[in-house]
């Protein structure tokens, strides 16, 4: 791994040095930057199938609870991938153009920076939690359960924060192996904390061996501890790992003011209040599209919840994929190689969509076993493979969106993209799942995002090919 890790960082270097690159090189690099990313990716969302499996097995209700808020939760876990990217991109600028210290400035501001807007988010959350099940339209019979699951996920959003700021800055400088690992630590740990939390004490057999498990019995609670605790011890390695260990950012036995200057907060504002608002556009849809679901009845809602966590099987790829883009694109345009950007847009974009592309047929294939390992309710099952069915045939154009917006995200040009967003989500996905779902059920709702998502992927596309995103 350290020797993978080397050859990586030979790549890299290039870019910074001005050298010329070779199609071959370009490709392996992205290569070497995207699998640990995917890695890590999958990882998160192995832990969400985990809770979701976990928690099925007590049944349709304590499902619902979760599937209720979780577009909320990603809402405002979004809101902070935002605050965190606003500053790992100027650091990617910086180490692109060979200026490290200049690096760890913009880092040690992030921290105060972030850390602040986290705590803002968590109060907001904590208050609202009580109230969000009812503003959602969610059965009087899940509220209590749904408004435990977000207070719990609001308390801990500083660690969130903490923990997406360290991995962005990491995989910014070139590093995705520990991101990655740690991903898969993550992972870990939440099964063994669902495991103790979300189940009473039992005991187990084995042929005529017996076992005393104990157990919280927390349920949805438990689910929710489980995941935050897993989120935080991961966030107290990162960020020991960035302050001591990182070779382009350490800032152990370094100097410096922790006091964000309005410059690089106008840098980050400039980035990230887009992306901010483009999280909010998403999931705002989201929510819009939960209380479009919500009336159709709890299998209904849980299903959706079901096979949303199971498209992003699907998905994630892409989101990895983008994280390698958003790095070289934003080395290359620190280092002002304006073809090396062009080259590397091109190329992971096409990556993503191959690799969505495959995944989708993977996933309408597996739709009834992907779902069957969540739930063995046969009314959410049905509803849920309809759903993935449906979803499958977007993944590549899906994927054209994803990876071609981490692009523009390396290059900090993230309004316009938010616009697009803005657009394709509200004018085209919830006007079309408003006038099927009545008709078609959740079916017509999951055409309307198959078709909403095929859209998105061509205007993405059509303004990468333009090329005025480079500046």
């Amino acid at each position: 791994m350290r020797k993978q890790a080397d050859k990586t960082h030979g790549l890299l270097s290039i870019i910074r040095e001005g050298k010329a690159m070779s199609r071959g090189q370009q490709l392996r690099l992205t290569i070497q930057l995207s699998i640990p990313a995917i890695v890590a990716q999958l990882s998160s969302i192995i832990m969400q199938y985990i809770d979701a499996a976990m928690v099925g097995s007590l049944g349709a209700a304590p499902s619902a609870a979760i599937g209720l808020v979780s577009t909320t939760t990603w809402l405002f876990g979004g809101l902070c991938s935002a605050a965190a990217t606003g500053f790992s991109v100027q650091v990617a600028h910086r180490i692109g153009a060979g200026d490290m210290s200049g690096a760890r400035k913009v880092l040690r501001q992030a921290l105060t920076a972030t850390f602040i807007f986290s705590l803002l988010l968590a109060t907001t959350g904590s208050a609202i939690s009580g109230s969000l099940p009812h503003w959602l339209g969610g059965d009087a019979a899940i509220r209590k359960d749904s408004s435990l699951y977000f207070l719990i996920f609001s308390l801990f959003l500083p660690a969130l924060q903490m923990n997406f700021l360290a991995g962005s800055m990491l995989r910014c400088s070139g590093n995705m192996r520990i991101p990655s690992l740690l991903g898969v630590v993550m992972c870990v740990l939440d099964v063994v904390f669902n495991f103790f939390l979300i189940f009473p004490s039992r005991t187990w057999h084995m042929g005529e061996i017996s076992f005393f498990i104990p157990g919280a019995g927390l349920g949805v609670g438990g689910a929710a501890l489980g995941t935050v605790a897993a989120e935080a011890v991961v966030a107290l390695i990162l960020m020991w790992y960035l302050w001591k260990r990182s070779a382009e950012l350490r800032l152990s036995g370094e100097h410096g003011s922790f006091r964000p200057t309005a410059s690089t907060l106008k840098k980050a504002l400039h980035i990230g209040l887009p992306m901010g608002i483009e999280h909010i556009v998403i999931c705002g849809a989201q929510i819009m599209t939960t209380v479009i679901v919500a009336p159709l009845g709890v299998f209904a809602i849980a299903a959706n919840s079901f096979a949303i966590t199971a498209e992003s099987l699907c998905y994630m790829p892409g989101y990895g994929i983008a994280e390698a883009a958003t790095t070289l694109v934003g080395q290359s345009i620190g280092a002002g190689r304006r073809e090396l950007t062009r080259s590397f847009s091109r190329i992971t974009v096409g990556m993503g969509m191959a690799v969505m592309g495959i995944m989708g047929a993977v996933m309408y294939a597996a739709a009834p076993q992907i779902i069957g390992l969540m739930t063995s309710v046969e009314e959410i099952r049905t509803l849920g493979v309809q759903a993935l069915r449906i979803e499958a045939f977007a993944e590549p154009m899906f994927a054209a969106s994803i990876v071609a917006y981490g692009v523009f995200v390396g290059a900090a040009d993230t309004l316009i993209p938010c616009l697009m967003n803005f657009f394709s989500i509200w004018a085209v996905r919830l006007s079309l799942a408003a006038t099927l779902a009545p008709s078609l059920g959740l079916q017509g709702v999951w055409i309307a995002m198959c078709i909403e998502l095929c859209f998105r992927g061509f205007i993405f596309l059509l303004r990468l090919f333009r090329g005025k995103w480079i500046k």
